[in-house]
């Protein structure tokens, strides 16, 4: 049986606010939820937008954060100075190979193209087989909604196994985050549109 432990989760999410406090509420207590659970929050290392109101809600929680960060992003995506530790990288693709090691398992809140890059990538690597940890999009009034439909309409034109669905579960609350990143199962199909199965 597969069987995920979780000590460290990396969350991907706006450098903004968004236009909704629902947004900015979930990032609190997701942080509050991280930190009450000794579980480390892993995230893209700002001071701003909803990044700042997790890793400050994780902090004054007692939790620990780790934040990384590109060096030709600090004048623009200001580093937040209080975190437990900031590592800094080369680069925007050093930045989420570095996240990635550190985490067993990620989750995206509400953000723009960057979150949505970052949250595409990992399901990518997970259906290559490159990693088999849990991914979840936490679905804050509906805002992940359009894009699960989309994955759904991709498998009905042929290009992604259904199964694949599976590969980012789409969660409704926070209190719910941890048990469906906990019950996570890798799935098991043929990487290619039309393979066999092996």
């Amino acid at each position: 049986m597969w069987r995920v432990e979780l000590s460290r989760i990396c969350v991907y999410c706006g450098s903004s606010a968004g236009a909704s406090p629902n947004f900015a509420e979930a990032a609190r207590a997701l942080g509050e939820l991280l930190a009450g659970s000794g579980i480390t929050l892993v995230y893209g290392g700002a001071a701003v937008g909803l990044m700042g109101v997790l890793a400050d809600a994780a902090l004054s929680a007692g939790g620990r954060v780790v934040g990384v960060i590109p060096r030709h992003l600090f004048g623009r995506e200001i580093a937040h100075p209080g975190l437990t530790e900031l590592i800094e990288v080369g680069s925007m693709h050093e930045r989420k190979l570095k996240m990635s090691e550190l985490a067993d398992a990620f989750v995206a809140l509400p953000g723009g193209l960057g979150t949505l890059e970052e949250l595409t990538e990992m399901a990518t690597w997970g259906q290559l087989g490159m990693h088999r940890k849990p991914i979840a999009t936490l679905d804050v009034a509906g805002y992940w909604g359009a894009f699960h439909a989309f994955l759904g309409q991709a498998v009905g034109h042929g290009f992604m196994k259904p199964e694949n669905l599976g590969l980012i579960e789409n969660v409704a609350s926070v209190g719910e985050l941890l048990p469906a990143l906990r019950a996570y199962a890798p799935p098991q199909v043929a990487k290619w549109i039309g393979a066999e199965d092996t």
